[in-house]
């Protein structure tokens, strides 16, 4: 067995023993790799693990210079670039696993989920140095691809850096660095993996800010910090383009964020369902994190889960130290439980623990539980059409305490949903919905509650006068529920607030798990007096909706009833929201 092997199995052996401190993420994703060695090469599973292509990409990245740091300042070979085991697993896996039949790749898809200063580029540099000259794709096309021109040289200077500092590489490929790209533009040395000599056939490999150009068919796109996509149009564009490709790969690699609307959450989702069983035998993932977010990240344990390369790449000391700021400083707590410990957060001086939240989900509660029970209702309408909110609270007692329930109806218009990629995802699933055109008929929303009356009973109504009013009162005339308003003030809004998130917190709020409330829950930002005794929900930029939440939260002032034993929440700390 090569020594490439021997680490794989090893690192393997590390993180199902529990000799490695592992998250459930990286367990699951080495076990999946345990459990498909079993099956390869049969019927139901027609792929095998080629260890000569699996060894491939490691050999190859490993005879390249390191360009930035305190290795790239060493001579001879002492500032080769040295792969660590998880970093050889995770090439053997994307460039191992074939067709048994066809030989060509397995995994089309890869979601690599890596904290910050853990040799990202590096990886992501070396897969696309090597999709360039050693895929044998003629004429490939290698694409970073960012929103932003800064972030997408991120990849592609390191790559460039690294062929320069290499000419032997440059030489044996036909390799020529130009300012904006790498092509392989001479004959080179080094004959194809079928024997045939290398041509000139053109190869390139370069940074693309938003949309490659017309006519491009990219044999590999690689999308840096995809928590920065705003939606979901480059990684769209990037994958329809490869149809005229054998074996294409599109790869991810990214940091969590705070978008969790976003094409990047979307993924990341997407990879645990398959890593939990959900079978895609396109998609590879590994997320680097902790199992507990709520303090896992501040334990040495949790830096090693979350940050594979610590002690080589990252220090120990630095990851300590900023452990130590987010302790002391809330306002840091967000960005270094992100960037070092890959925690989804959102509205970055959110208002919520989305960690409870998520735990306040029920996805078997429905309303139709609750009929003929009192109901109170609360209503949001947003001054640009773009969302509309009608929010129910019931409340039952349980055990002597207090219950709040809350189930709602969420509008937007056909325009609006076209410009959003999760409006249209929550429409097609039913968690919002689309009004034709571009007005949202309130007269649907007042038949919508007129129906809903019928079926509770809901004596009062209450609302936003900025937008609202007018279909409060046409619900006060014509149906006869009292019109309450509620504007978002801070007298209205501080104490409701503290003691909505002091219930969720005990577990006393419950919610249908609608992931637009949610979103909408994870943008409130709680706007604080200068002396920091009362609150007011706002949102932290025009797209970070709260309407749902502010609906929500006046339905609750109508149907709260204090506690005898409410306690004293002068010293609580708000946490960031965690996802």
């Amino acid at each position: 067995m090569s020594q490439h092997l021997h680490d794989i199995q090893a690192y393997c052996d590390s993180v199902t023993s529990g000799a490695r401190p592992a998250c459930k993420w990286e367990r699951l994703a080495v076990q999946r790799h345990l459990n498909d060695l079993q099956r390869q090469g049969t019927k139901d599973f027609p792929y095998i693990f080629d260890e000569k292509k699996a060894q491939r990409p490691i050999n190859f990245g490993q005879l390249f210079p390191h360009v930035k740091g305190k290795w790239a300042a060493k001579v001879g070979k002492e500032n080769r670039i040295k792969l660590e085991p998880w970093q050889k697993f995770n090439f053997a896996m994307i460039f191992g696993w074939v067709n048994m039949y066809t030989g060509l790749r397995k995994y089309r898809i890869i979601y690599l989920c890596v904290p910050r200063k853990n040799a990202k580029s590096v990886k992501a540099a070396i897969i696309g140095l090597f999709m360039l000259v050693e895929d044998g794709e003629f004429g490939a096309e290698i694409y970073c691809g960012a929103t932003s021109e800064k972030q997408a040289w991120e990849v592609f200077r390191p790559a460039q850096k690294m062929a320069e500092k290499q000419p032997s590489f440059r030489r044996t490929y036909g390799v020529t660095s130009h300012a904006k790209r790498l092509e392989c533009d001479n004959t080179g040395t080094k004959p194809l993996l079928d024997g045939r000599k290398r041509t000139a056939d053109g190869s390139r490999f370069e940074p693309v800010i938003g949309k490659p150009g017309d006519g491009a068919s990219p044999s590999c796109a690689i999308l840096d910090e995809v928590h920065e996509h705003q939606d979901d149009t480059l990684y769209d564009t990037m994958l329809t383009g490869m149809g005229a490709r054998e074996q294409p790969l599109l790869v991810g690699i990214t940091t969590a964020g705070s978008n969790i609307a976003g094409p990047c959450y979307s993924l990341q989702k997407e990879v645990e369902r398959m890593l939990e069983g959900e079978v895609n035998e396109e998609l590879y993932g590994m997320i680097y994190t902790v199992d507990d977010p709520e303090k896992e990240w501040m334990t040495d344990e949790g830096i090693l889960k979350a940050n594979p390369n610590v002690g080589i790449s990252v220090d120990w000391d630095f990851l300590r130290a900023r452990v130590k700021d987010a302790i002391r400083s809330p306002r840091k707590r967000s960005i270094v439980m992100t960037k070092h410990f890959n925690i989804w957060v959102t509205a970055k001086n959110a208002w919520l623990n989305m960690l409870d939240w998520s735990r306040a989900a029920d996805q078997t509660l429905s309303a139709d539980d609750f009929i003929g029970e009192s109901a109170k209702l609360g209503i949001d309408l947003s001054e640009s059409d773009d969302l509309t909110a009608a929010v129910k609270c019931f409340r039952r007692n349980i055990d002597g305490l207090d219950h709040y329930y809350f189930f709602g109806r969420y509008y937007t218009t056909e325009a609006k949903a076209a410009e959003h990629d999760h409006y249209d995802g929550w429409i097609r699933e039913g968690y919002l919905e689309s009004c034709d055109g571009d007005h949202i008929d309130t007269e649907d929303v007042e038949d919508h509650i007129k129906a809903d009356s019928e079926l509770y009973s809901i004596a009062q109504v209450f609302y936003d006068p900025h937008g609202a009013a007018d279909l409060a009162l046409r619900l006060q005339k014509n149906h006869e529920m009292e019109a309450v308003k509620v504007g978002q003030t801070y007298s209205n809004f501080s104490a409701p607030m503290r003691d909505f998130e002091r219930l969720l917190k005990a577990g006393r709020i419950h919610h249908d798990g609608n992931p637009c409330l949610t979103w909408m829950f994870g943008n409130v930002v709680a706007k604080e007096t200068d002396d920091g005794k009362m609150m007011r929900p706002v949102k932290e930029s025009r797209d970070n909706k709260i309407d749902g939440a502010v609906a929500a939260l006046m339905s609750f002032i109508a149907a709260y009833t204090p506690d005898d034993d409410d306690g004293d929440l002068d010293d609580f700390i708000l946490d960031p929201i965690i996802v």
